[in-house]
C-alpha cells in the first residue's frame, strides 16, 4: 500500500464521519467477537478458540441498539470472512454500517447517493472533471436483459441466479459507472423486508464493483426465526457447520417499528476513490 493510498484512506474516512456527524448520527461501537452471526448460507466467520465467531458484520448488534431506541447510527469497524481472497476480497476488511429508524431502504438510497456523490467530488480526479452518472435497474430487469431469463418466473433456482449474477449480471454492470441494482427476488431477502413479490432490497455497484448492500429491515421476530432456520438447514446442505440462533436478537427486533440499514466496504471503496486495481492496494496488509 503506497503512502498515497494511505493518506486517501484516512481523509476519506474523516470525510464520512462529518457527514453522518452532521446529520445528527451516532457512532457506536459494538463488539468484534460475537455468540452468533446471522447464518448466511454462504458467508463463513472465522471461530474463536475461546467461544464464539469473529463477526462479519456488525448488522445484529446495531439492530439491537436501534432497539434500545436509539434512532440514527453507523459504525466503522473490521469484519471478517473465511476463505475471501482476491482482488476485490480479503479475510479481514473494514465495513462501514449505518441504521435508521422509521426509514425504508429508499432513505438510505438517498443517504448513499449524497455520501458517495460527495466523496467522489472531494477525492476522485475523474469525478473533478466530469458528473458521474448512476442509474437504477430492477434485478427483474437485468436478468431479462442481460441472461434472458426471469428469476420470477418458473421453479426458483439459487445456483443459477447466483451463477448469472456472477458471470453475467456483474460483467454487463462494467458496462456502466453507478448503478443501484433494486428489488431482488423474496428468496433473496435475508434480512430484509418483502413487498408483494420483491425484497426491499438493493446493491450499489461501480463499474460492475459491488460496493453497498442495503434492506428495508425485517422487523418480525417469528418470521426472522423461520428464515434463520431456513438458512441454517441451507448450511448444512453445503457441509457447512450451522451457526448458533442468536435468540435475544429475535427478541429485540420485535420492538422496532421499522428501520433501514446498509453494509458498505471501505476497502473497495478506496479503491474506487483512489482508482486502485487491488483490494490490497486499499488497506495496510500483514
Amino acid at each position: 500500500m503506497k503512502l498515497e493510498a494511505i493518506r486517501l484512506r484516512a481523509q476519506a474516512i474523516k470525510e464520512i464521519r462529518r457527514f453522518f456527524d452532521e446529520m445528527g448520527f451516532l457512532e457506536v461501537e459494538t463488539p468484534v467477537r460475537i455468540k452468533a452471526p446471522a447464518p448466511e448460507p454462504n458467508i463463513d466467520c472465522p471461530p474463536v478458540s475461546t467461544g464464539g465467531f469473529l463477526r462479519a458484520s456488525p448488522e445484529l448488534q446495531m439492530k439491537k441498539l436501534l432497539a434500545a431506541g436509539l434512532d440514527k447510527i453507523y459504525q466503522i469497524g473490521p469484519c471478517f470472512r473465511d476463505g475471501e481472497i482476491g482482488s476485490r476480497h480479503n479475510s479481514e476488511f473494514t465495513m462501514l454500517e449505518w441504521y435508521r429508524s422509521q426509514a425504508t431502504y429508499l432513505d438510505i438510497k438517498e443517504d448513499f447517493r449524497r455520501m458517495f456523490l460527495a466523496l467522489m467530488e472531494n477525492f476522485s480526479s475523474r469525478a473533478k472533471k466530469e458528473q458521474c452518472k448512476i442509474e437504477e435497474i430492477s434485478v427483474r430487469r437485468a436478468y431479462r436483459e442481460f441472461a434472458s431469463w426471469d428469476p420470477w418466473e418458473g421453479e426458483w433456482n439459487r445456483d443459477k441466479f447466483d451463477y448469472d449474477m456472477a458471470t453475467i449480471i456483474e460483467p454487463e454492470l462494467k458496462r456502466h459507472e453507478g448503478v443501484f441494482l433494486v428489488d431482488y427476488p423474496t428468496p433473496c431477502a435475508s434480512l430484509a423486508k418483502i413487498s408483494g413479490d420483491v425484497a426491499e432490497r438493493w446493491e450499489f455497484y461501480w463499474r460492475g464493483l459491488e460496493l453497498a448492500n442495503c434492506f428495508t429491515e425485517l422487523c418480525d421476530s417469528a418470521e426472522q426465526a423461520r428464515r434463520f432456520e431456513e438458512a441454517r438447514k441451507e448450511r448444512k446442505a453445503l457441509d457447512e457447520s450451522p451457526y448458533p440462533i442468536d435468540s435475544n436478537f429475535l427478541t429485540e427486533i420485535a420492538k422496532i417499528e421499522s428501520a433501514a440499514g446498509i453494509a458498505v466496504g471501505i476497502d473497495r471503496l478506496i479503491m474506487v476513490l483512489g482508482g486502485l486495481a487491488e483490494i490490497s492496494q486499499a488497506r495496510v496488509m500483514d
